[in-house]
């Protein structure tokens, strides 16, 4: 045990502990309230609390354009992209639209989207084309919401 332990108020600001903790090598630091040990503090909570307010500041390349962007750029650089392949998106949700001919290259091009950092949230409007036939079948949503109109 250290004989003089180096010790913060509760209300000790951020910055201070940083400063603290570097000055002194130290990975913990006890915490008092008055003459009254209340807790400790470690390197590990003030990473968590920084990764928790970086986490609250809003991602500058977010808005719709970048999103589309991003989209574009993950599903074209893959062999399965659809053809003719267009991409609308409002306030966070992508519309992808398009030519797909199998349904894992559809649902290939969906979780692609939904991994893209930005999107709330996708639409599926791509149609599956049968090469041996030329008939072509639009996505399982279309299809519903045509059913109910």
């Amino acid at each position: 045990m250290t004989h003089d332990p180096i010790v913060v108020q509760e209300d000790t600001n951020p910055d201070e502990l940083v400063y603290l903790m570097e000055k002194h090598d130290i990975h913990r630091l006890p915490v008092m309230r008055g003459n009254v040990l209340v807790g400790i503090i470690t390197r590990s909570n003030l990473l968590q609390a920084v990764a928790s307010i970086v986490r609250e500041v809003p991602d500058p390349t977010a808005d719709d354009n970048h999103i589309r962007d991003r989209v574009i750029r993950t599903i074209t650089a893959k062999g399965w992209r659809p053809g003719a392949l267009q991409v609308v998106v409002r306030n966070g949700v992508v519309h992808l639209h398009g030519m797909v001919l199998d349904e894992r290259s559809q649902q290939a091009s969906i979780v692609a989207t939904e991994n893209t950092a930005g999107v709330k949230e996708v639409h599926d409007h791509m149609y599956l084309f049968n090469t041996f036939t030329g008939e072509h079948v639009g996505s399982p949503e279309d299809l519903k919401a045509a059913a109910r109109s």
